[in-house]
């Protein structure tokens, strides 16, 4: 959708094709092999629980939030991360709606999506209502490589990413994220004219 301001996104028709094409997180993770389901529900238990004010920090903003999340069943940060992403969604409302997509899928989508020259895993896209690209974030956040550093090239501290500080300190930065996207979302100017708002 075109909007008359200016504002348009000519990849819309493209994220809208791969959003659909998506499954809910507990689809993705049946299209696996049991023993990585097995590993996903090791990780979703490990998830840490939402302080009162940082779902504070999600809840309330009534707009459309389009999350596709291009994974793989066999990523061990995917299943870091995805259980955090699926939380944080719920904590956001009913419009925000969280899609995974298997990394083998697409073609076309592998070559939106590589990093660094590569086929890497998880990349997370936010899109709009209509399927305007907000953001992306991908694979690793900072701390996460701040470890990796650490271990294959000293540099840094290892403060690893399974204990429960580093997993508090990765859920924090994706709450970051989301309350970003979702404040770009409230705030954009054409959804505020449709909306009234």
């Amino acid at each position: 959708m075109s909007d008359a301001s200016g504002y348009y996104d000519k990849r819309s028709e493209f994220w809208r094709k791969h959003f659909e094409a998506g499954m809910t997180l507990e689809f993705f993770i049946k299209s696996g092999k049991s023993e990585e389901a097995t590993l996903w529900k090791e990780r979703a238990d490990r998830t840490p629980e939402l302080t009162d004010e940082q779902r504070a920090r999600l809840e309330g903003y009534n707009r459309e939030l389009n999350i596709l999340v291009y994974a793989g069943t066999w990523c061990g940060d995917c299943s870091r991360q995805a259980p955090m992403l699926k939380k944080l969604a719920a904590v956001a409302g009913e419009k925000v709606r969280l899609r995974f997509v298997e990394r083998e899928s697409s073609k076309e989508l592998q070559d939106e999506l590589r990093l660094v020259g590569g086929l890497r895993v998880p990349v997370v896209v936010f899109l709009t209502e209509d399927f305007w690209e907000i953001g992306r974030f991908g694979e690793r956040l900072l701390h996460v490589y701040r470890s990796k550093a650490a271990r294959e090239i000293e540099r840094g501290v290892d403060e690893g990413v399974l204990s429960p500080h580093a997993l508090e300190l990765e859920m924090a930065k994706w709450i970051d994220i989301f309350e970003r996207m979702l404040l770009m979302v409230r705030l954009s100017p054409p959804l505020r004219r449709r909306h009234g708002d």
